[in-house]
């Protein structure tokens, strides 16, 4: 006789009355996005976007409605690297991870140093 496993983690059996304040918006207890999870589900949308991959984070800050982080991606690998050609896009995205607006705001050289 096979007897079913239940999920035992405190994850699945929290109470959202039991969540810190800093996880909850006054929406009745709904999860508002972490930082770390913002930049997920930025790097995601900019994928699905562009069809490149986020490089790096460059910036990351609460907005009122969800959160904008700036990514940068590599727009033309080139030989040597330092002569790739990156570019900064901005991507905001609301408390549920999902994407409001992306912008690029700069493309660069990698040996670029910025002022």
């Amino acid at each position: 006789m096979v007897i079913p496993m239940r999920d035992a983690s405190p994850m699945h059996h929290r109470d959202s009355a039991q969540e810190p304040a800093s996880r909850r918006n006054g929406s009745g207890g709904t999860h508002r996005l972490t930082g770390s999870n913002a930049v997920e589900r930025a790097k995601a949308h900019l994928l699905e976007m562009t069809g490149q991959a986020a490089e790096s984070v460059s910036s990351l800050s609460r907005t009122r409605d969800g959160w904008r982080i700036t990514l940068e991606i590599v727009e033309l690998e080139r030989i040597p690297r330092t002569t790739d050609i990156l570019a900064s896009y901005v991507v905001e995205v609301d408390d549920q991870g999902e994407l409001m607006s992306y912008i690029r705001v700069q493309r660069y050289f990698r040996n670029e140093v910025s002022q």
